[in-house]
C-alpha cells in the first residue's frame, strides 16, 4: 500500500501527505463498526479520512465529523472527502480530542484507531510518532473525550493490538464503560491474534449481551477468506 492513492470502489483516498497510508486496520474497523443506524458519527484521528469515508458510504443518513491534530493530514482528508460522494455528510476538524471534546455536542457512535505505542519507543518522524505513539493522545485521555462526547446509549468502537487492548479495556472499566463486542482478527488460523475490534458503551446504559466473533483474513491457500471477503465487498475493487 505505498501509493500515493488507493482507489476504493466509491471513493479514492489520496495519502502522500499522510503520515499513515491506508491500513488493514483501518478498512476493517470502517466495516466493521456501529451495530444500528446510527445519525451522529466521530472518527478520532482520521488521517487520511478512509474510515469515515467508508462510514458515510455505510450510513447514508449520518453526520459525520472526523478529527485530525495533524495538519497535513488533515487538509489531505478534506480533500479525499471533497473529492467523494459525501462531500456534504463529512466535516473534518482540524483539533485535537482535548480541544474538541468541551464544544458540548454529543455522537452515537465514535471510532478510533488510536496510537498505542509508548513513547520510548519514538522514532525521529515527528508525524509517524504523532499517528502511531501516546504522547499527544493517551488511553484515558481518549476515554475521558468519548465520555464526554458520546450520548448516553452511544456505542465507542476502537482497533489495537491485543496487548493493548487488554489495557485499554481495564482503563474504560475505571471510566465506567463495558464491551459488548470483540472482535479477534488473524492473519490465518495458525497466526496469533493481530488485532482485536472491541465496542463499547457506558455501563449503565448498555444491555446488549456479549458477542465474540474471529475474523481470519487469509484461508489456508493464503487466498483471501470468504469472511473477509465478504466484509470489504462493498468497498474493496478486488472483492
Amino acid at each position: 500500500m505505498g501509493n500515493s492513492y488507493f482507489q476504493f470502489k466509491q471513493f479514492r483516498i489520496e495519502q502522500g501527505n499522510s503520515a499513515m497510508k491506508v491500513s488493514t486496520d483501518a478498512v476493517v474497523l470502517g466495516a466493521s463498526s456501529g451495530s444500528m443506524a446510527h445519525n451522529t458519527i466521530l472518527d478520532i484521528g482520521t488521517g487520511t479520512g478512509v474510515i469515515a469515508l467508508m462510514l458515510a458510504q455505510r450510513y447514508p443518513e449520518a453526520e459525520i465529523f472526523a478529527l485530525e491534530i495533524d495538519r497535513k493530514a488533515c487538509v489531505q482528508a478534506a480533500e479525499n472527502i471533497r473529492n467523494s460522494p459525501w462531500v456534504n455528510q463529512v466535516t473534518v476538524i482540524d483539533s485535537s480530542l482535548q480541544e474538541y471534546q468541551n464544544r458540548g455536542v454529543r455522537f452515537d457512535l465514535i471510532v478510533s484507531n488510536p496510537p498505542y505505542y509508548p513513547n520510548h519507543l519514538l522514532s525521529e518522524d515527528f508525524r509517524r510518532n504523532q499517528a502511531l505513539h501516546q504522547g499527544t493522545l493517551t488511553f484515558l485521555e481518549l476515554l475521558v473525550g468519548v465520555d464526554k462526547l458520546l450520548e448516553e446509549d452511544g456505542e465507542l468502537w476502537v482497533i489495537l493490538p491485543e496487548r493493548q487492548m487488554c489495557e485499554f479495556e481495564l482503563i474504560a472499566k475505571n471510566e465506567g464503560f463495558v464491551v459488548f463486542k470483540r472482535i479477534t482478527i488473524k492473519d490465518s488460523r495458525q497466526k496469533p491474534v493481530l488485532r482485536v475490534i472491541q465496542a463499547f458503551g457506558k455501563s449503565k446504559r448498555t444491555e446488549k449481551t456479549f458477542e465474540a466473533n474471529e475474523l481470519v483474513i487469509k484461508d489456508n491457500d493464503g487466498e483471501f477468506s470468504a469472511a473477509y471477503r465478504n466484509l470489504l465487498k462493498d468497498y474493496m475493487l478486488h472483492f
